[in-house]
C-alpha cells in the first residue's frame, strides 16, 4: 500500500515539474545548457518515456526555482 502512495506521489512531483518546464521561460535546449542534464534526457521525461534521476531533477529545480515544501500535517493546520 505505501509503495501505491509513494508512486501516486512520484507522478505527482514529475507531473508538477514537467508542467513548470512547459510553462516556464527556458526553452527545452536552454535548461540542457544551464544544468548539464542532455536534451535526449530532458526530452524522455517530458515525454513520460522515463524518470529523472533526483540529481537532475535537482538541477532543473534550483534553476527554476522550486523548492519541495512538506505541508502541515491536518492536526497542526487546524491549531
Amino acid at each position: 500500500m505505501a509503495k501505491k502512495a509513494a508512486k501516486k506521489l512520484e507522478k505527482s512531483l514529475a507531473e508538477t515539474l514537467r508542467q513548470e518546464i512547459a510553462d516556464g521561460e527556458y526553452s527545452r535546449y536552454r535548461i540542457a545548457q544551464l544544468t548539464g542534464v542532455t536534451e535526449a534526457t530532458l526530452s524522455r521525461f517530458m515525454s513520460g518515456a522515463s524518470s529523472l534521476s533526483v540529481d537532475n531533477a535537482g538541477k532543473i529545480c534550483e534553476l527554476l526555482k522550486l523548492h519541495l515544501v512538506k505541508k502541515p500535517e491536518e492536526s497542526e493546520e487546524k491549531e
